[in-house]
C-alpha cells in the first residue's frame, strides 16, 4: 500500500481546525472576560491563521504530487518499454542465427549526342540477403531485378554463397561468387559505389574482365605491422563458356555456370599487397580450360593488375585485366584471340559541398572491330549521402564509325 505524506498533512491540519473551530465559535458568542483572557483570544487567532497558512502550503504539495503522480505513470511506462527492447536485444545477441537485408536501386537515362536519341533506359533493384550462423557461417545472395528495353522484368541470380570463417585470416566460400580477379568487379561495380553512371569500357560483361564464377574458394588477409596486409582470394570453379557467331568468337561468357562444357576446370586469384594505409596494389592471374558444348577444350588463361590510392579528397584507380583463348583447329570458331581492357580513374570530393567530379579514361581492345573503343569521361555527382548520390557524365567515345562505340553520350544516373 502507497502512503501519500500530502494526504497525511491535510488531516493533520483538518483534524486541528475541528477541535478548534468549537472554542473559537464559542469565544465568539460570549465575552472574552468570562471565558478568557484577552491574551489566550489573541493566541487562538494566531493559531488560526497559522493552520490557514499551512493548509495553502499543503494544498499547493498536493498539487505537485499530483503532477508528479502523472510523471511516476510515465517513468513507469518508460520503463516497461526499455525492458521489452532490452529483452529483445538480449534475445537476438543470444540467438544463433540472425538475417539482415540490403541492398541498392539504380534509376538512368542515356542521350546519344550524335543522333539526339534518348530514354531512360535503365531501372534496376538488387536486395541482398544474409544470414549469419554465430561467428561460424555466412549465407548471403544478391538479386537482380531490372526493366528490360521491351517492358518485361529480368531476373538475375549475381551471387549465392556460403563463407565459413576458419580463422581470423581466413575464410572459405563455396557456391556462386563475384569473379576475384581484378578489382572492380568484386568491388566497385554496384551502382552506389561506381564513381561514373557508367562501367569503363572492357568491364562490362562478355568482355575483358570476369564477372562472376561456380566453385570453391578462400580469401583473406594477412596484417604485418604498420598499416601493411597482404590479401588474397583464390578459387577453383567452372570458368566461362564461349559464346560463337559466323564462325568467330564474339564474346567469353563468364555469368557463372554450374556446367563445365570443357570438363576442365579453372585456377586462379588474386594477390592484393597494402604497404600504405591508404596504397594497394594486386595481381589477378587464372589458368585452365574453355570450351564451346560438344567441342574439345582449349586453353585459357587470365592476367591483370590494379591499384588504388586516396589522398586527401582525392580517390585515384587503374586496372588492367586481359583474357587470352587458344586456338582449336577443330572448331567451329578456330580462331582464339586475346580481350584486353585498362582504365584510370581520378575523383576528387570538393568539401564542403557535397559535389564530387570525377574524370576517366578507358580503352578495350577485341578481336572484333566492332568492340573496340576508347573513351574519355568527365562527371560530376552529388551525394545526399554515403550511399545515395546522383551522377552526371559525359562521354567521349572513338570506336566502329557508325556503331554504338563510337556514339558520344550524355549520362545521368540516381542510386
Amino acid at each position: 500500500m502507497t502512503i501519500n505524506k500530502g494526504d497525511i498533512a491535510m488531516r493533520y491540519v483538518m483534524n486541528k481546525l475541528r477541535y478548534l473551530a468549537p472554542a473559537l465559535l464559542g469565544m465568539a458568542a460570549a465575552s472574552s472576560h468570562a471565558y478568557a483572557e484577552e491574551g489566550d483570544y489573541q493566541t487562538l487567532q494566531n493559531e488560526v491563521q497559522a493552520l490557514r497558512q499551512e493548509l495553502i502550503e499543503m494544498r499547493a504539495i498536493l498539487k505537485q504530487q499530483n503532477a508528479s503522480s502523472a510523471s511516476q505513470e510515465e517513468v513507469k511506462s518508460l520503463r516497461k518499454e526499455v525492458e521489452a527492447t532490452s529483452r529483445e536485444q538480449s534475445s537476438a545477441a543470444n540467438a544463433d542465427t540472425v538475417a539482415h537485408i540490403a541492398g541498392y536501386a539504380a534509376v538512368g537515362l542515356t542521350d546519344r549526342s550524335s543522333n539526339g536519341s534518348s530514354a531512360f533506359n535503365s531501372a534496376s533493384f538488387n536486395p541482398i540477403f544474409h544470414v549469419l550462423y554465430r561467428d561460424i557461417a555466412l549465407a548471403e545472395a544478391e538479386l537482380e531485378i531490372k526493366a528490360a528495353p521491351g517492358g518485361t522484368t529480368e531476373t538475375k541470380l549475381e551471387y549465392a554463397s556460403i563463407d565459413v570463417f576458419l580463422n581470423d585470416y581466413t575464410t572459405l566460400v563455396a557456391g556462386k561468387f563475384l569473379s576475384p580477379l581484378g578489382y572492380f568487379r568484386q568491388n566497385l561495380h554496384p551502382a552506389w559505389i561506381n564513381k561514373f553512371p557508367s562501367i569503363s569500357p572492357g568491364f562490362g560483361e562478355g568482355q575483358a574482365a570476369p564477372s562472376s564464377e561456380v566453385g570453391l574458394g578462400v580469401r583473406g588477409g594477412y596484417p604485418f605491422g604498420d598499416g601493411k596486409k597482404l590479401k588474397y582470394a583464390l578459387y577453383i570453379g567452372n570458368g566461362p563458356e564461349l559464346e560463337v557467331e559466323s564462325g568467330e568468337i564474339h564474346r567469353i561468357e563468364s555469368d557463372g555456370y554450374t556446367r563445365d562444357v570443357d570438363r576442365r576446370k579453372v585456377v586462379g586469384g588474386r594477390i592484393g599487397f597494402v604497404p600504405l594505409p591508404k596504397l594497394e596494389l594486386g595481381i589477378s592471374a587464372a589458368g585452365g580450360g574453355v570450351g564451346i558444348k560438344g567441342e574439345s577444350d582449349r586453353s585459357y588463361r587470365v592476367l591483370g593488375t590494379d591499384a588504388s590510392y586516396q589522398w586527401k579528397q582525392f580517390d585515384l584507380r587503374a586496372e588492367y585485366l586481359s583474357q587470352r583463348v587458344g586456338d582449336l583447329a577443330t572448331s567451329t570458331a578456330p580462331q582464339g584471340g586475346t580481350w584486353k581492357a585498362w582504365y584510370g580513374q581520378v575523383s576528387y570530393k570538393l568539401l564542403p559541398t557535397k559535389l564530387e567530379g570525377v574524370v576517366r579514361y578507358g580503352k578495350f581492345m577485341s578481336p572484333q572491330a566492332d568492340q573496340r573503343q576508347e573513351q574519355w569521361a568527365l562527371g560530376v555527382n552529388y551525394l545526399w549521402g554515403p550511399n545515395v548520390m546522383a551522377k552526371l557524365g559525359y562521354e567521349f567515345n572513338q570506336g566502329l564509325a557508325g556503331k554504338a562505340t563510337d556514339a558520344n553520350r550524355w549520362l545521368l544516373q540516381f542510386a
